[in-house]
């Protein structure tokens, strides 16, 4: 499978929790994870699918180490991300002990953005 397919299947299965989790809070009534849910969507679902479709028209077939190295950065960010939002917002763990995670998380995803950044120029040279 191709990462343009395998950030397609990601956005899908974000879309499809983010959208679970607005289900879960409308007939429960208890909106506290709206944070959670936008950044399901935006973060996982709209991101990962931009990445989908940055690596079907403008970065093709790459498999690089870089690919796989961003791929992963973004997955894992976004993950920690969610699971963070999750635990802080769900009055789980205490802000002050999730506030490094989250502000870690962050720094992945901004990282693996900057990583799409450098291998979308790259290959805009090599064409």
């Amino acid at each position: 499978m191709g990462l343009d397919k395998k950030y397609l299947v990601w956005s899908l299965a974000y879309v499809a929790a983010g959208m679970a989790l607005g289900i879960f809070m409308a007939a429960s009534h208890d909106h506290a994870q709206h944070v959670t849910h936008a950044h399901i969507l935006l973060v996982g679902f709209v991101v990962s699918f931009i990445y989908a479709v940055i690596h079907k028209l403008w970065l093709g077939e790459q498999t690089s180490l870089l690919a796989k190295v961003q791929l992963i950065t973004h997955q894992a960010g976004a993950l920690t991300m969610f699971s963070g939002l999750f635990l802080l917002y769900g009055s789980i763990v205490a802000p002050e002990s999730i506030e490094p995670v989250l502000a870690l998380s962050s720094i992945v995803v901004l990282a693996a953005a900057l990583l799409m950044i450098f291998m979308t120029l790259k290959a805009g040279r090599e064409r």
